[in-house]
């Protein structure tokens, strides 16, 4: 099973980046480039254990939905979502958020293992597409700290 993090140190307090990586409309707005939009669940602010939101999305020229539950939920410390349903065989992706004293920064660790639709070939396609996602919705969040969009 592919496994891959993205590490992103981010200007802002854990609870508060904590809080923003959780909410609905935040992410809608990171994922904008694929048209990414809420079509069942939670529809705005924020997530909690339990939660679950579907979300549609095009991606590859295809139309997906994807159903992800907040599994996991100590805050400031971490969160897990995972596909209840969807196109993945398995999707998890684990949020950690831990304070960095010298840097005055929160370092912001993504962990996601996922087994694609398609197998193996889907699986070499899949990862650089899937980190570029992450990447970019950290890139929205960590902007929308310091003030730039």
């Amino acid at each position: 099973m592919p496994i891959f993090e993205v590490l992103t140190p981010v200007p802002a307090a854990p609870e508060e980046l904590f809080d923003l990586s959780l909410d609905v409309g935040t992410h809608t707005a990171s994922m904008s480039g694929s048209g990414e939009r809420i079509v069942g669940g939670v529809r705005t602010g924020r997530m909690r254990l339990g939660d679950e939101v579907t979300w549609s999305a095009r991606h590859f020229g295809v139309r997906w939905r994807m159903t992800s539950r907040i599994t996991a939920y100590s805050r400031p410390v971490r969160f897990v979502d995972e596909q209840v349903r969807g196109p993945f065989r398995r999707w998890h992706h684990e949020h950690l958020f831990s304070w960095d004293p010298d840097a005055e920064v929160t370092m912001m660790r993504d962990v996601i293992a996922f087994v694609a639709p398609v197998g193996v070939v889907s699986h070499a396609l899949l990862g650089p597409y899937m980190r570029n996602l992450i990447e970019r919705r950290n890139a929205h969040l960590a902007a929308s700290f310091r003030g730039v969009r």
